[in-house]
């Protein structure tokens, strides 16, 4: 990992070029943070570590692919759920990349509408990262159906068949909440795209990619008229998309919650769920970005201290989730419900105890560390909690469908779980599309958000000395634009671009 070419400074401890008071690491002006950011995207050069990870993209989606198939032309029997584990590997992959997928939505909208300035470096990936993430987790449920090219039949529509969907069954909460959730976020996504997307429009040389950016860029050319309307889309989106972050977790817990399995009728599960999704989506966050700031020098914009905010955030969810499993011990034993405490000895001593217990190691233990100023500053012991945390979160989900279902109320019906090598394939071929899907967007749009970070750039310099960087825009003269001087010399023969606020 390239990570671990960092090596601490000899006297602070900290690690060299890296940055823990500020959320901009270099005197960036509105030229430069553009010509940084797209110059990813446009440049013919990638970093060795982009080939590799779409090489392994490719291999998983390939995984996928084959996993599917076998599924379609066999019915989902070749997954190993059976009586009494009917739910496994695709509810647990489900709810777990929907988590994945919350921290996405909270980084760009809720703290959007709190006006937190650390969130402007990281919404963009985040974003993607919860489509992605969102778009891995639907296969599950449409394939579950049995028949997936029926799964428009969970869509209230009129037909001859006079067939309406079950109102009271949460899993049609879920098609409705999961789906609002995914719009609502592709529409933000975009919306806040648009003005990078003109900025790489007028900085593309080569033609058909002027041209593609240019389409999807609709036509903006950064007036005060599309300033103001692009403005109000975007907070009444954010608006939008705030509660969606609680309600989609929620209606997802609703799907354990509202049965009388035990380990699943808890009234624990809505907030125990939405905090473990916060938790796990700031983890997936921290593993990819730890990487991608490294590989493309983007330290000084994904500074240290976004990391360190970012591990507290972490640390808090977690210490929240970790507050859901003693209330749920605790429940247990309060309740004095036979069958409620005896699963709670067997998540304890059963047979998948070693699950529970991997559990408490990744989602309680590693990252109690996190407390201490100098790991929240080790690049690598962040990048290692992380993963932890996506690992523990993962068993979490296994804990409550399984080791609930493998023992409930009549011991005749017991039985274990194992999964089948296409319940393997297809979790591993989702990982695959997952990274597939991140790193072609890494290489087709600005990762970090341009409009944003210019917006960051002028208040950190204030507002008169920013705007005074740039000149009025002049039209081209004999078919040469205007270059525009740039005080200080950061950047020369800069065009004043259309992305730039007003």
């Amino acid at each position: 990992m390239s990570v671990a070419a960092e090596k601490p400074a000899k006297k602070t401890g900290l690690h060299e070029g890296e940055v823990w008071d500020d959320y901009l690491g270099a005197p960036h002006t509105y030229a430069s943070v553009g010509d940084k950011i797209s110059n990813v995207v446009l440049t013919t050069k990638v970093p060795k570590l982009w080939p590799v990870m779409i090489a392994v993209g490719l291999l998983g989606t390939m995984s996928l692919m084959y996993a599917v198939s076998v599924l379609l032309a066999k019915g989902v029997g070749v997954w190993g759920n059976n009586v009494p584990v009917g739910w496994a590997f695709d509810i647990i992959n489900f709810v777990w990349w929907i988590g994945i997928g919350h921290a996405g939505t909270l980084i760009s909208a809720v703290l959007l509408l709190v006006k937190q300035q650390w969130r402007t470096s990281i919404n963009r990936f985040a974003e993607a990262m919860t489509l992605f993430a969102v778009a891995c987790a639907g296969m599950y449920p449409a394939l579950h159906v049995g028949r997936p090219w029926l799964a428009y039949w969970l869509l209230p529509y009129p037909n001859t068949m006079g067939l309406w969907p079950q109102w009271r069954s949460p899993l049609m909460w879920d098609v409705f909440a999961v789906s609002t959730y995914a719009t609502v976020s592709l529409l933000f996504w975009y919306v806040g795209l648009i003005p990078d997307l003109a900025t790489l429009r007028d900085k593309a040389i080569n033609k058909p990619a002027r041209f593609i950016y240019g389409f999807l860029s609709l036509g903006w050319r950064g007036s005060t008229v599309h300033w103001s309307r692009y403005t109000v889309a975007y907070l009444l989106l954010a608006g939008l998309s705030t509660p969606l972050v609680v309600s989609v977790h929620t209606i997802v817990s609703f799907d354990f919650s509202v049965g009388i399995t035990p380990g699943w009728h808890a009234t624990i599960f809505p907030p125990y769920f939405v905090a473990g999704a916060v938790f796990a989506g700031f983890a997936m966050v921290l593993t990819l970005g730890i990487p991608l700031r490294h590989v493309y020098g983007l330290k000084d914009l994904i500074t240290g201290r976004h990391l360190d905010v970012m591990a507290k955030v972490m640390l808090t969810t977690g210490l929240v989730v970790g507050y859901g499993y003693l209330t749920e011990i605790f429940l247990a034993w309060y309740s004095g419900d036979h069958f409620e405490w005896y699963m709670m000895k067997n998540r304890f001593f059963g047979p998948y105890a070693f699950v529970f217990w991997l559990l408490m190691l990744c989602n309680i233990a590693a990252i109690q560390p996190l407390w201490f100023k100098p790991v929240r500053q080790n690049i690598i012991a962040l990048f290692v909690i992380s993963m932890f945390v996506n690992f523990g979160m993962w068993f979490e989900r296994f804990m409550i469908i399984v080791m609930s279902l493998h023992r409930d109320f009549l011991p005749s019906s017991w039985g274990m779980y194992t999964p089948t090598h296409v319940d393997i394939a297809m979790f591993a071929g989702t990982i695959g599309f997952f990274l597939l899907l991140f790193f072609l967007f890494v290489r087709a749009l600005p990762m970090i958000s341009i409009m944003e970070m210019r917006e960051y750039v002028s208040i950190k310099r204030g507002d008169k000395a920013a705007s005074a960087d740039w000149k009025p825009y002049k039209p081209a003269v004999d078919g040469e634009p205007q270059p525009v001087v740039v005080p200080g010399g950061a950047i020369a023969g800069q065009h004043r671009e259309p992305g730039v606020p007003q």
